[in-house]
Protein backbone atom coordinates (compact mmCIF):
# COMPACT_ATOMS: atom_id res chain seq x y z
CA UNK A 1 0.00 0.00 0.00
CA UNK A 2 1.04 3.77 -0.58
CA UNK A 3 2.30 5.75 1.56
CA UNK A 4 1.34 9.20 0.02
CA UNK A 5 -0.34 12.05 1.58
CA UNK A 6 -3.18 13.12 1.08
CA UNK A 7 -4.21 16.82 0.52
CA UNK A 8 -7.01 18.37 2.31
CA UNK A 9 -9.71 19.08 0.74
CA UNK A 10 -11.19 21.69 3.44
CA UNK A 11 -8.35 23.62 3.43
CA UNK A 12 -7.47 23.52 -0.32
CA UNK A 13 -11.03 24.80 -0.72
CA UNK A 14 -10.22 27.64 1.78
CA UNK A 15 -6.64 28.55 1.06
CA UNK A 16 -4.54 29.27 -2.04
CA UNK A 17 -0.44 29.53 -2.05
CA UNK A 18 1.07 32.64 -3.72
CA UNK A 19 4.24 32.08 -6.00
CA UNK A 20 6.53 33.58 -3.06
CA UNK A 21 4.88 30.71 -1.00
CA UNK A 22 2.26 32.76 1.08
CA UNK A 23 -0.86 31.23 2.41
CA UNK A 24 -3.62 33.56 0.76
CA UNK A 25 -7.45 33.58 2.18
CA UNK A 26 -10.61 35.62 1.38
CA UNK A 27 -11.19 37.43 4.25
CA UNK A 28 -14.77 36.30 6.88
CA UNK A 29 -17.69 38.19 7.09
CA UNK A 30 -18.40 38.44 3.13
CA UNK A 31 -20.88 36.17 2.05
CA UNK A 32 -24.07 37.44 4.05
CA UNK A 33 -25.57 40.08 6.60
CA UNK A 34 -23.26 42.09 5.15
CA UNK A 35 -25.40 44.87 5.07
CA UNK A 36 -24.65 45.69 8.62
CA UNK A 37 -21.17 46.47 8.18
CA UNK A 38 -20.39 49.97 7.18
CA UNK A 39 -19.24 50.80 3.39
CA UNK A 40 -16.02 51.16 4.20
CA UNK A 41 -15.36 47.85 6.07
CA UNK A 42 -16.99 46.03 3.32
CA UNK A 43 -14.83 47.47 0.97
CA UNK A 44 -11.47 46.72 2.88
CA UNK A 45 -13.09 43.01 3.16
CA UNK A 46 -12.99 42.32 -0.46
CA UNK A 47 -10.41 40.34 -2.23
CA UNK A 48 -7.46 38.09 -0.65
CA UNK A 49 -5.04 38.76 2.52
CA UNK A 50 -1.93 36.73 3.23
CA UNK A 51 -2.44 34.38 6.71
CA UNK A 52 -0.56 34.81 9.79
CA UNK A 53 3.09 33.28 9.17
CA UNK A 54 2.56 31.10 12.21
CA UNK A 55 -0.23 28.99 10.63
CA UNK A 56 1.70 28.52 7.26
CA UNK A 57 3.44 25.57 8.15
CA UNK A 58 -0.23 24.16 8.89
CA UNK A 59 -1.20 25.11 5.80
CA UNK A 60 1.28 23.86 3.85
CA UNK A 61 1.12 20.28 5.44
CA UNK A 62 -2.41 19.84 4.85
CA UNK A 63 -2.41 21.25 1.43
CA UNK A 64 0.82 18.99 0.38
CA UNK A 65 2.18 21.21 -2.24
CA UNK A 66 -1.34 21.70 -4.02
CA UNK A 67 -2.22 25.42 -5.18
CA UNK A 68 -4.95 25.98 -7.44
Amino acid sequence: MGNKMKTHKGTKKRFRLSATGKAMHRASGTSHLAKGLTKKRRRNLRGTTSLDAVMEPTIHAALNGYSN
